[in-house]
């Protein structure tokens, strides 16, 4: 009896602990939330002053709930997730989304997918990992990006198993790992220049492509800094395993191994490469801030890329990098143009914010959902797509610095469009997850052929072509979309509200978060009567209209 007191006793004192420290934590979280928040308005706002600039409006709440579904799930809300929102009152109602959707269970899987894709493209390209001939395995990839961001892994401990991964690319093999797919086909590809190329520009924001044969002539990246940071990728080799009797690749593996360097001196391992005057100098893997690890070759005396993932792991550009591509992703352009070209040479709209944001991620231990949130919670996030007199000036698609004092409007990615269309009208998705990517890419492929560009790039311009348009108008999703066979979207819609006008109503909310005008109006009951009266065909001709406008595949 009395141990059973004292058993009581201890579990109610430990629980009063637990939950005073969790009140705790969250009373700091919420107030790190609250000062991220308040640097990021005051130094926006501080611009706006400059410029004598008065912002947009903020968007309603419709609007905005369309947007933040879109960065942050890569979808737009369904009409009851629309109509739940709406439904919520009090002025903390975007806080609470914001936080449902990258906390609450229900989304996980979609987040994860949403922001894996998002990085595979960076990553590897859309059309990476597509090819027989390539050990890249697309599946490998995405399967480890969906899991770090499931798991929430801290954006640092990702990209230092990026760059340091050794194993095989593809899922079911022997010592599988899914994060060698970013490196596998860029080390083998001349002296691994894509590796340098890529590596340096994703993740640190600086752009030494053109470096390889000259120095810069705008910023301070010089030949030998190029060849310095090659160097750190020359104990490693991608590795082929074929399909028995093809020239088919069945996986790659990944693997470190002892470098001789170019004068067959392991212990000074060095290598050579060619002025534009023809002299030829040589190099050592010493990392950008000059930072240098020792000459051998040996795996033994030292392992160049497990070097490089602690020597940018200590970079201040690694955390300016992600807060610009974060930010750009969600506000339509970062603080620099491009986003992956940082430093004196590309001064940034707002450089005490970038530079403060950065060292606030790192002091989050590299959150990424805390960033998102900073960002999503702050003013010009909030504001609605409205270019008027008052900030006429704020136009960055014409050479401007951004002043965010509107939101910018900009195209939905091609992954965007097609989630959008499966999931808030049920047109498809069926199946297995593999059966479902299966799906999406057979759809994409055809996007990507219309819309994409060589590099494979985010670009998803609408530029009209007939391609285009076909694909959009009579494509099997849209006609899955449109689809007015029971139990449809649409057969859904036309059984719910009062009347035709709530009806149609719902149909405008769905796809582009407002009302329809009178105009759209006048224009539906002229359908109604051509239709002779048929409610649902009406309704299906709006729907097959709103799907294939401009409106809907904006994010606004």
């Amino acid at each position: 009896m009395v141990f059973n007191r004292l058993r009581l006793l201890f579990t109610t004192c430990l629980l009063l602990s637990c939950f005073g420290f969790l009140a705790v934590s969250n009373s700091n979280a919420n107030d790190t939330v609250k000062s991220q928040v308040e640097r990021i308005n005051d130094a926006i706002e501080q611009g706006w002053s400059d410029y004598e600039i008065r912002p947009a409006p903020v968007a309603n709440d419709a609007v905005w709930c369309r947007r933040v579904y879109l960065d942050i799930l890569g979808r737009i809300p369904t009409l009851e997730e629309l109509n739940e929102f709406l439904a919520i009152r009090g002025t903390d109602n975007r806080a609470k989304l914001i936080q449902t959707l990258l906390y609450d269970d229900r989304y996980t899987e979609e987040y994860a997918n949403h922001w894996g894709t998002i990085w595979t493209n960076i990553l590897i390209g859309r059309s990476g990992g597509m090819d027989n001939r390539e050990m890249t395995n697309r599946d490998g990839l995405q399967k480890y990006l969906r899991d770090s961001f499931a798991f929430e892994k801290p954006y640092d401990t990702m990209v230092r198993e990026l760059i340091t991964a050794t194993g095989t690319t593809k899922p079911g093999t022997k010592d599988f790992n899914g994060a060698v797919n970013f490196l596998i086909d860029k080390v083998n590809a001349d002296d691994a220049v894509l590796a340098t190329s890529s590596t340096s520009r994703i993740f640190l924001g600086q752009q030494v492509q053109c470096t390889q044969c000259h120095n810069h002539p705008f910023n301070q990246w010089k030949q030998q800094k190029f060849w310095e940071f090659n160097s750190f990728f020359r104990q490693t080799r991608g590795l082929r395993r074929f399909v028995d009797g093809t020239r088919d690749v069945a996986y790659g593996e990944l693997a470190n191994q002892d470098f001789a360097g170019e004068a067959n001196d392991p212990e000074d391992a060095l290598i050579f490469y060619e002025l534009r005057n023809g002299l030829t100098r040589v190099a050592y893997p010493v990392f950008t801030d000059g930072t240098e690890i020792p000459k051998s070759g040996y795996l033994a005396d030292v392992n160049r890329r497990e070097e490089l993932g602690h020597l940018m792991m200590e970079s201040e550009f690694l955390d300016k990098m992600i807060v610009n591509r974060i930010w750009s992703h969600f506000l339509g352009f970062g603080f620099t143009k491009p986003i992956d070209d940082l430093g004196p040479h590309n001064p940034s709209s707002h450089p005490a914010l970038l530079d403060s944001l950065g060292k606030a991620f790192r002091d989050s231990s590299y959150d990424l959902k805390q960033l998102m949130t900073w960002i999503t919670m702050s003013k010009p996030y909030q504001l609605a797509a409205v270019l008027g007199k008052a900030n006429q000036i704020d136009d960055p698609s014409i050479g401007e610095m951004p002043k965010f004092s509107r939101f910018y409007l900009r195209q939905m990615s091609a992954e965007q469009l097609y989630q959008s269309l499966v999931t808030a009208t049920d047109a498809g998705a069926v199946g297995s997850y593999e059966e479902q990517e299966r799906q999406r890419r057979e759809w994409l492929k055809q996007f990507v052929v219309a819309f994409g560009t060589d590099e494979g790039d985010e670009a998803t311009t609408f530029n009209g072509s007939i391609p285009q348009a076909l694909m959009l108008f009579n494509g099997d999703l849209t006609r899955q979309a449109t689809s007015i066979k029971p139990g449809s979207f649409l057969d859904r819609i036309q059984k719910d509200g009062k009347t035709t006008r709530d009806r149609l109503t719902s149909l405008y909310m769905a796809a582009v978060a407002r009302r329809p005008t009178r105009n759209e109006i006048a224009v539906a009951a002229k359908l109604y009567a051509a239709r002779q009266n048929n409610e649902l065909e009406m309704l299906q001709d709006m729907w097959w209209a709103l799907l294939n406008s401009n409106e809907f595949i904006l994010q606004h």
